[in-house]
């Protein structure tokens, strides 16, 4: 038995491990190879680590985080997670069995693309959700926001400070008011409301009525699902800006005993720094956990 699994070997999952096996506790990593930004060529904002390949920076950390003897890594699909006498028991989807007395569910989210052609083959690189993670490198370049519900107003009137000019492509999705296209008018957002035929060229907009709106970036708040796990031991979910996220407290405690969560499935923003602090949090939160459940 181990003392922690974490499910999810990513940034928030690795920072947790690293905290716990610093802690001389014996970690298993169960990991789906599924980051989150693997889509992306380069990450940003992370300090110390600015413009590189998000697989470089998985691996150094990987790699580091292997030289612990009391960490195991297990590639693969966590199939089903559930409670026993002892603690908890993980199988994956190729039928292997863990037992653990904490479980930490550092999960991540995917992301739900709207169903427009040319959009997926362009997410990660010049179609994508943050743009303090990647505005910067359109330099002031011609962006636009493609609506997907009212939470796209928010991310149109924020994209003007790195670009050169904005669109809002309302494609039916959000009827924006006369405030807020006060508002839109005020930090230099064009709106445009004829529905959206494909995504074309580097992010270019071509619309049903044959016109085209040529981008260098085009910018989506994508729905997130948390997968079913946290679902299956019963924690408790709680409605984010996004979708459903892992409801834990100020100490990435889940509302079942002895389950943590940590990262983007649990929490409304999301970076690479955001994650990696998250899930530091959540290693010294369950070590601790660990230390006073024989205590009191």
């Amino acid at each position: 038995m181990y003392d922690v699994i974490v499910v999810g070997g990513s940034y928030a999952g690795m920072a947790a491990a690293l905290q716990l096996v610093r802690a001389r506790r014996t970690v298993l990593v169960v990991d789906a190879g599924r980051r989150r930004n693997r889509f992306a060529r380069t990450s940003h904002g992370l300090l110390g680590q600015d413009g590189r390949a998000p697989d470089a920076i998985f691996a150094d950390a990987k790699a580091q985080l292997l030289k612990y003897p009391d960490l195991a890594w297990r590639d693969g699909v966590v199939a089903s997670a559930a409670r026993d006498q002892d603690g908890f028991v993980v199988r994956t989807g190729a039928g292997d069995a863990f037992t653990g007395r904490r479980l930490v569910l550092a999960t991540g989210v995917r992301d739900e693309l709207p169903d427009v052609p040319g959009l997926a083959e362009r997410w990660g690189d010049t179609v994508i959700l943050c743009p303090y993670c990647h505005g910067y490198e359109f330099d002031r370049g011609r962006l636009g926001v493609l609506a997907v519900s009212d939470l796209s107003m928010h991310q149109a009137l924020l994209v003007p400070d790195w670009a050169g000019s904005t669109v809002l492509l309302t494609d039916g999705a959000f009827v924006p008011d006369a405030d807020q296209r006060r508002q839109l008018a005020a930090r230099g957002v064009a709106v445009e409301p004829a529905p959206v035929a494909e995504i074309v060229d580097a992010a270019s907009v071509r619309l049903r009525d044959g016109r085209t709106i040529v981008l260098d970036g085009l910018f989506i708040a994508t729905r997130i699902d948390v997968g079913p796990l946290a679902r299956e031991l019963g924690c408790e979910l709680v409605d984010g800006p996004l979708g459903a996220l892992i409801r834990t407290d100020e100490m990435k405690a889940t509302s079942v005993p002895g389950v943590f969560a940590c990262g983007d499935a649990a929490r409304a923003m999301a970076s690479l720094s955001l994650a990696i602090g998250d899930g530091a949090l959540a290693g010294a939160a369950v070590h601790r956990s660990l230390v006073f459940e024989g205590l009191l």
